[in-house]
């Protein structure tokens, strides 16, 4: 094969073909030079690169990153999550009282107002979080960060774009059983004394006929384990053979107790689906194993028994402490829309939403800490450059999370080389647009490397750290997982609200199966229940009118005919007349105008009546909010 063609590991499980086949890199470099950075995202990463010459990391300076006390730790919620935050907060509530002992001054919640909000960008968010550009300021956001939801509530995009300058992790389930679980289990292996024997395992796929998987096997694998092996001679590193690599070991590696290493990295395709695929959702970033014999192998759709997926772990298996990292495309998630296509109106669906790939997910609620994947295709890039193994940022995370550091520090080395690459490769673009020389080798591996580098995320708690025993010590049995039980969201309604007892009242009469009571225990029950019904309905009346109230929003109309003017109810807008004027104001006070002009002046006139329609508005509001707080505080109880 082509030395001139670049490799993406990934199958498409439908038709086992490549997800992407191998490119040229005059057909890569042709769509590089449709990519294009927000020029504060650019901004922020030219300055990570030079904080990386400058001796600078992520951190302000003199604040070390083992310590939480020293860099804070703070948790996200997503504002389109509103309604579940209340009980997806108390599922999480071991860990965040953990993290908030810790942290102390510098743990923080983003939740209600300061949680992200839907289609912000990172800029725009940390801006209205009081933060800026430059190294991550505990004093007004963590450093570290927990992002909680899923990629459709905050998108992938700003997770990328958060972990340039701080050290980023997600967590997004489907049941607060899972969130419950995965918080006790963190606090749990860091809680007690370290206990996993200081192993690595490296599962090394090579499927016959496939350059991508025997190139990240020769170049990534093989070079990797043997660095491990010199740099870290406390540790024991072992390396499966490909011939071994198959799904049946894997199984046997995460079944849980001794067979689990402290440490697993895995090579090789990772499973993506067509769009709307019934096995998208379920098996989109699971593992291609051995099993697959190969392109010229095999033909058709690829069955299960070929790869590993989150439905392979044991729901008994004890995963207590260990950390992953999958190299394979989709293996962290897979966004809505494609990541490959640059160009402006040529991004195609992928699936129908983004998300979170199922086997970490499962593999946190067993008790893993946290696993490092990608989002999206995985390139050879990631390792190779000009033809030649580059496994310096491998190396360096993997000595770092070794030797004892939070998983989200050591994997910096990741967002500085997207730093570095990202402001590279816009001089280059740059330079072409002017009439410089199209490089098709240099633009289309620096595009490539670029997006690989992005696209690595954490998941799970970017905090957490390796629970190893110290090198002199030996390990102790993984601690038995305790049994987690907790409601899927939305499936605990509301409890009722009690009955008021006025002043001096007596409590309620309670009558009892064998006493004659001639109906009035039936009739008070009845009368009882009516009255709880009513207080309930004015009690989702009353939060529908209090949600209502938390923007305002006042327009200015004017018509040449009022007879023709209509009012649409369903709209909230009127018909044959024109806008002329807006104002929206939200509870925090964020303030939005649209000024009436005409003939590119100021419409003076109609902006004081506008002005004094908005004043009485706020006005109107303000007493409306006051008589609503009122009614829900002397309702307190029901």
């Amino acid at each position: 094969m082509s030395d001139d063609l670049l490799y993406f590991n990934g199958i498409n499980g439908a038709s086992g073909e490549f997800e992407l086949e191998p490119l040229t890199l005059d057909a890569l470099a042709k769509v590089a030079q449709g990519e294009k950075l927000d020029e504060q995202d650019l901004a922020e990463l030219k300055e990570k690169r030079d904080q990386k010459t400058s001796g600078h990391y992520a951190v302000v300076e003199g604040a070390d990153p083992k310590d939480l006390a020293a860099t804070g730790w703070g948790v996200v919620f997503a504002f389109s999550d509103k309604d579940q935050t209340p009980a997806i907060r108390e599922a999480l509530q071991p860990l965040l009282t953990h993290r908030q002992k810790q942290a102390g001054a510098y743990y923080k919640e983003y939740s209600g107002p300061n949680a992200y909000r839907p289609g912000e960008s990172k800029n725009d968010y940390l801006t209205r979080l009081g933060a800026g550009p430059g190294p991550a300021d505990p004093k007004k956001v963590p450093y570290y960060l927990l992002l909680v939801g899923d990629p459709e509530a905050i998108p992938y995009r700003v997770q990328f774009q958060l972990d340039v300058q701080y050290a980023v992790g997600r967590i997004h389930f489907d049941t607060l059983a899972e969130y419950a679980a995965y918080a006790q289990r963190v606090v749990q292996a860091e809680t007690q004394p370290p206990f996993l024997a200081r192993r690595a395992a490296f599962f090394n796929v090579s499927n016959p006929g496939d350059r991508a998987t025997q190139l990240s096997a020769e170049k990534l694998i093989k070079p990797l384990s043997a660095s491990m092996l010199s740099d870290k001679p406390d540790w024991a590193i072992d390396v499966i053979a490909p011939e071994d690599s198959t799904k049946e070991r894997l199984g046997q590696i995460l079944s849980g107790g001794a067979n689990t290493p402290a440490l697993l990295f895995t090579a090789s395709h990772g499973m993506g689906f067509p769009n709307g695929d019934p096995r998208q959702l379920r098996h989109g970033g699971a593992l291609l194993c051995q099993n697959w014999p190969g392109p010229g192998n095999h033909r058709g759709p690829i069955p299960e028994d070929f790869y590993f997926s989150g439905d392979d772990i044991a729901s008994n298996a004890n995963l207590l402490g260990t950390i992953a990292f999958f190299f394979a495309c989709y293996g962290a998630g897979t966004p809505k829309l494609d990541e490959f296509a640059h160009k402006l109106g040529q991004r195609p669906e992928i699936a129908p939403q983004s998300f979170l790939a199922r086997l970490p997910r499962k593999l946190l609620t067993q008790g893993a800490l946290a696993v490092v994947g990608h989002v999206e295709r995985a390139w050879g890039t990631s390792f190779l450059w000009g033809g030649r193994e580059q496994i310096a940022v491998f190396e360096s995370s993997f000595k770092r999370l070794m030797e004892g550091s939070p998983i989200g520090n050591a994997f910096e080395y990741f967002n500085e080389r997207y730093a570095e690459l990202s402001s590279d490769l816009t001089v280059e673009l740059e330079n072409i647009q002017f009439g410089g020389t199209l490089d098709n080798q240099k633009i289309a591996g620096m595009w490539t490397a670029n997006n690989d580098a992005r696209s690595y995320v954490v998941i799970g708690d970017p905090a957490t750290r390796l629970p190893v025993a110290p090198g002199n010590a030996a390990p102790a049995a993984r601690p038995t997982l305790s049994a987690i039980a907790a409601p899927s969201i939305g499936s605990r309604p509301p409890a009722l609200p009690a009955l008021p007892q006025p002043p001096g009242a007596s409590q309620p009469v309670n009558y009892s199966s064998d006493e004659v009571n001639y109906g009035i225990g039936e009739t008070f029950s009845a009368a009882k229940q009516s009255v709880q019904d009513l207080m309930k309905k004015l009690m989702d009346t009353l939060n529908q009118v209090v949600d209502d109230l938390t923007s305002l929003e006042v327009k200015t109309y004017v018509s040449r005919d009022m007879e023709e003017v209509k009012y649409d109810a369903k709209t909230r807008d009127f018909t044959n007349a024109e806008l002329r004027a807006m104002t929206r104001i939200q509870l925090d006070g964020d303030t939005l105008n649209v000024v009436p002009e005409r003939s590119g002046e100021i419409d003076e006139k109609l902006w004081a009546i506008h002005e004094s329609m908005v004043n009485q508005a706020q006005s109107s509001r303000a007493e409306m909010l006051k008589t609503a707080v009122g009614l829900l505080s002397s309702l307190k109880g029901l």
